[in-house]
């Protein structure tokens, strides 16, 4: 039965890794004449790269999707997860548009507050972190309100080779583990597994320096589709949902109000994310995201821990651990690896 599950789980996650590879190979031209990313204030690179790979990814995980549901087998529970797909692809679009001539924040805002209540509306009714304590629909907004930054989190730290993979990565493994043991839907662990696939398929386009970029058209719906597995996860234990996001929200969100506490333009391009300040003071690419993609590894398995221990007095002390493990890293950016 085991063999059974782990021949499954390789063959989902190769077949949305060579799609998605295929995908943006055949894209690379029509990248390169239409939506090419050339060097501005928030820029980490230095030549123009074409963007919008994403819509390889992306396409990949729709397909593979279909493909399984249609030709294999149907994971239970899988037909819960249209309208979060739909809602991707919605995004996806959103994102394309923007790669080709940015739009109006608020256009991008409304966008994905739809995206988000679309996906939050689609959750099992049962799912509640704080049942007695917040009315369904104030958890629901507020279900909502945390995938639109979640969102915009991912979207902020996509802005360097390999980086938006090496967050990924550890996420959907650390959500493919906690299916198997239990805490999260099979439907849900699935879609992990395809998109773990094809952001493999996405990583060799985008090894420093990057032939290519994710783009909007990616770096957009991959939030909505991780919010929503985080929120699944949440469902069983919200430690080891917070565990799993605390690098992309702690880099976001206190980049965000040491802005706002300067008296910066929030909205306007910028560098000034841990990461960002880390290559401007001397780091390469490749140390910056080897060191995020560790950090993920060691997040992932705390809050897998978390799970299984089931403990007040374990969910602090990993929980402490992690934001340890996360100040150190974004302390060693923020000096430039000094």
């Amino acid at each position: 039965m085991l063999a059974g599950q782990l021949d499954f789980a390789a063959a989902i996650v190769a077949s949305a890794a060579a799609l998605a590879s295929v995908l943006i190979y055949a894209l690379c031209p029509v990248l390169i004449r239409y939506l090419l990313a050339h060097p501005n204030e928030r820029s980490s690179h230095t030549h123009a790269t074409p963007q919008g790979a994403g819509v390889g990814v992306i396409s990949a995980l729709l397909i593979i999707c279909a493909a399984v549901w249609l030709l294999w087998r149907v994971p239970p529970g899988a037909m819960a997860l249209l309208p979060v797909l739909v809602a991707a692809f919605g995004l996806m679009v959103l994102g394309l548009a923007d790669d080709a001539h940015a739009l109006p924040v608020s256009w991008r805002f409304v966008g994905q507050t739809l995206a988000a209540f679309v996906t939050v509306l689609s959750l099992p009714k049962d799912l509640q972190l704080f049942p007695g304590f917040l009315p369904f629909v104030v958890e629901r907004a507020l279900f909502a309100l945390g995938a639109v930054w979640f969102v915009n989190a991912v979207n902020f730290l996509d802005g360097l080779d390999w980086i938006t993979a090496a967050q990924v990565v550890p996420m959907t493994l650390g959500v493919v583990v906690l299916q198997t043991i239990g805490a999260v839907p099979k439907s849900v662990g699935f879609l992990a597994l395809v998109l773990l696939g094809a952001t493999l398929g996405f990583a060799p386009f985008n090894k420093h320096p990057a032939k290519v970029f994710l783009g909007d058209a990616g770096s957009l719906p991959i939030g909505l589709l991780l919010a929503f597995m985080l929120i699944h996860v949440a469902g069983t234990s919200s430690v080891a949902a917070l565990l799993l996001a605390l690098y992309t929200m702690c880099d976001s969100t206190i980049t965000l109000f040491r802005r706002a506490f300067n008296r910066e333009q929030i909205f306007s391009a910028h560098r000034s994310h841990f990461y960002q300040r880390a290559v401007i003071a001397g780091m390469t690419p490749p140390q910056v995201t080897a060191r995020v993609f560790v950090l993920g590894l060691m997040l992932t398995s705390l809050a897998v821990m978390a799970v299984v221990l089931n403990s007040t007095i374990a969910d602090v002390v990993l929980l402490g651990l992690g934001a340890a493990a996360t100040g150190y890293v974004l302390h060693v950016f923020a000096r430039g690896g000094k």
